[in-house]
C-alpha cells in the first residue's frame, strides 16, 4: 500500500487556509503542519484542521514530499528557493514570483535539486476549462471578462498579477503560440496600483485576445468565449458552465446554427490543481501547470504591465515590485 503523501502549507490566510483545509481531507494525504507569521491565524488553522503548527520548516523537511507556498508574492522567491534546493517538490500560489528574474531562480533551483515546482494557476483546473479545452482546436478570437468586488487582499500587486493572469495562462495555453504584440491600458482606482485593466494581445498564429480584469466591480463576473471557424465554445468559470455552438449547413445549403450546453462534472478546481501536484511528485511527471507556464504567464503580464505605464505615461504606475 502506497503510504501518505506528507504535506505542509506555508501561509495559511485566505488561500493557503483552503490549501489546508483541502489536504486535511484528502485520501492518502497527511497534512503534516502549517506555517504563517500570524500565531493567531496559525494557531486556529491548525486546530480546525487537525495538524500542527510548525515553527521551524527546516525541522520537518526530511519528512516531507510537498509543499504549498501560499504567502504575498514578493516572499515567494525567499520561501519557495531553499524548499526546491533541498530536494522538496512546491506548489507555489501565482504569479509564480514577482519578476522573472525570480521566476528564473526558481526554475533554476528546481532542476539542481530534481524537485517539482508547480504554479498555483486554479483556473487551468476548472472542470469547465477542461471540457472546453476539448472543443478548441483552431482560436481566432478569445474575448475574456473577470470581475469582481474589492476585497482589501492582494493589494501586494496590480490586477495583472492577481487577477488577469489566470486568464493569461488559459489563452496562453490555448492558442499554443507566442503573442507577438500588444496593447493595454490600466488605472489605478481605489489603490496606488492597477485595479481595472485591458489588454490585446495578438499571437504568432494570428489569434487576437481581448481581456478585461477588474477588482472594482460591483458585480462578479468570470467568462471566456472563445471563436474559431464555425464555431463559437463559451466558459463561465464560476459557475462552471460549457456552451458550444457550431455552424452546419442543411440540406438546402442554408446554414443554422447547432448546440448548447455541454456537461461538466462539478469539481472545486483548487482540488483538482492539489490532486494534480501530488499525483506529478508521487509519479515523477510533470504538473499541468508547470514552472515554465507559470513563468511565461508572467513574462506577458510583465509586458502588458510595461504597456500600461507607457500609455499612460506614468513610470510608477502597475510596478510589480
Amino acid at each position: 500500500m502506497e503510504s501518505a503523501f506528507r504535506a505542509v502549507v506555508i501561509g495559511v490566510g485566505h488561500l493557503g487556509r483552503h490549501h489546508a483545509r483541502i489536504l486535511s481531507a484528502m485520501d492518502d494525504v497527511d497534512l503534516v503542519g502549517v506555517v504563517d507569521v500570524d500565531v493567531d491565524r496559525v494557531r486556529n488553522v491548525s486546530l480546525e484542521y487537525g495538524t500542527d503548527v510548525i515553527t521551524d520548516i527546516r525541522t520537518v523537511l526530511p519528512n516531507v514530499d510537498g509543499v504549498v507556498v501560499a504567502v504575498p508574492t514578493q516572499d515567494h522567491l525567499s520561501v519557495a528557493v531553499p524548499l526546491l534546493e533541498a530536494g522538496v517538490s512546491v506548489l507555489v500560489e501565482k504569479p509564480i514570483a514577482s519578476s522573472s528574474a525570480e521566476a528564473d531562480l526558481l526554475l533554476r533551483s528546481a532542476a539542481t535539486s530534481g524537485a517539482t515546482l508547480a504554479v498555483g494557476h486554479t483556473e487551468r483546473h476548472n472542470p469547465a476549462v477542461a471540457a472546453a479545452r476539448k472543443l478548441i482546436s483552431a482560436p481566432g478570437f478569445i474575448e475574456v471578462h473577470r470581475l469582481s468586488t474589492f476585497q482589501s487582499r492582494s493589494l501586494d500587486i496590480d490586477v495583472v498579477f492577481d487577477v488577469m493572469i489566470h486568464d493569461l495562462d488559459i489563452v496562453l495555453s490555448l492558442v499554443g503560440s507566442e503573442p507577438v504584440s500588444l496593447e493595454a491600458v490600466g488605472i489605478p482606482v481605489l489603490t496606488d496600483r492597477i485595479d481595472i485593466a485591458n489588454a490585446r494581445l495578438r499571437f504568432e498564429s494570428g489569434c487576437i485576445a481581448n481581456l478585461t480584469a477588474s477588482r472594482i466591480s460591483r458585480e462578479q463576473v468570470r467568462k471566456l468565449r472563445v471563436f474559431q471557424p464555425h464555431a463559437l465554445v463559451t466558459v463561465d468559470y464560476a459557475e462552471q458552465q460549457v456552451e458550444a455552438w457550431k455552424v452546419s449547413r442543411n440540406n438546402n445549403g442554408s446554414p443554422s446554427v447547432e448546440g448548447g450546453p455541454i456537461e461538466v462534472e462539478a469539481i472545486e478546481p483548487l482540488e483538482c490543481e492539489l490532486l494534480d501536484f501530488v499525483s506529478s511528485v508521487r509519479n515523477g511527471v510533470e504538473p499541468s501547470v508547470t514552472g515554465v507556464a507559470g513563468r511565461r504567464a508572467l513574462a506577458v503580464a510583465e509586458a502588458i504591465t510595461q504597456a500600461m505605464k507607457d500609455a499612460n505615461h506614468l513610470p510608477g504606475v502597475g510596478e510589480n515590485s
